[in-house]
C-alpha cells in the first residue's frame, strides 16, 4: 500500500490472480476465506471482464456469501467456445437428496430458523427413506446412501462440520442450482425419482417385482 492507503498496481493484480484462480478451482465462500471474498468484491468488476473472454460469467451473491464461475449461454450465431465449466451428470439418488435438502432449507427459512441450516448424518438419511419402499435391503440402501452423501459433499452443497459428530451444513450456494420454479415441481418429481430409486435397488439386489 502506498501512505495514502491507495493500492499499488502490483497489489491490484495480485489481488485479481487470487480471486480468478480460486473461482476457476470452484465456489468462493464469504465464511470461508474473508480477505479473498473482499479482494473478489474489490476487483468483481474486472474479474467480470477477464471471464467474458472464455465464455463464462459470475455469478456472486453478496446476500448469502458465494461467488462461483458458470458457462454463459450460447448466443444466436456465435462461435460456440469450448467449456470449461463440466456438466455434471448427476444419478436420481443425488438429485433426490439435493431437492429434499433445498426443500428443508426453504422450510427453514420460512420458520426463521437462522442463517444456518445444520443436520445431522441421520437426519439427513431419514429424509430419503421417507420415499423409499418398505422392505429395501438395509445393508445396500445404507451404501447408496453414503455413496450419495459423499457426492454431494463432493459437489460442495454440503459441508462437514469439524467435531460435529455427524453435523452437516446445508451450504446456501444449493439455492442456486435448485431455484424456486424447481421445487414448485418437485411433487412431482418425487413420484418420478422414487420410481428409478426401487428400480435401482432391485437391479442391485437382484429383486424383481
Amino acid at each position: 500500500m502506498t501512505p495514502n492507503n491507495t493500492p499499488r498496481p502490483s497489489d491490484s493484480c495480485d489481488s485479481l490472480s487470487l480471486v480468478l484462480v480460486a473461482l476457476m478451482k470452484g465456489a468462493v465462500y464469504q465464511e470461508g476465506d474473508a480477505n479473498l471474498w473482499n479482494g473478489l468484491l474489490n476487483v468483481q468488476a474486472r474479474v467480470r471482464d477477464h471471464v467474458a473472454v472464455l465464455g463464462l460469467q459470475l455469478v456472486l451473491d453478496e446476500r448469502e456469501g458465494y461467488a462461483y464461475l458458470r458457462q454463459q449461454p450460447s448466443s444466436d450465431g456465435g462461435a460456440a467456445l469450448p467449456h470449461l465449466v463440466a456438466r455434471r451428470q448427476l444419478g436420481y439418488g443425488v438429485s433426490l437428496l439435493l431437492a429434499l435438502l433445498r426443500k428443508k432449507l426453504a422450510e427453514s427459512e420460512a420458520s426463521g430458523g437462522g442463517h444456518r441450516l445444520v443436520l445431522r448424518r441421520d437426519e439427513i438419511f431419514d429424509l430419503v427413506r421417507l420415499f423409499l419402499p418398505e422392505g429395501t435391503n438395509e445393508a445396500r440402501l445404507m451404501d447408496k446412501l453414503e455413496a450419495d452423501l459423499a457426492r454431494v459433499i463432493e459437489l460442495g452443497f454440503l459441508r462437514k462440520l469439524r467435531g460435529g459428530d455427524d453435523a452437516y451444513e446445508v451450504r446456501r450456494i444449493l439455492k442456486a442450482f435448485v431455484d424456486a420454479q424447481w421445487l414448485d415441481t418437485f411433487q412431482q418429481k418425487l413420484a418420478d425419482y422414487r420410481a428409478h430409486l426401487l428400480a435401482h435397488l432391485n437391479e442391485v439386489t437382484g429383486v424383481t417385482s
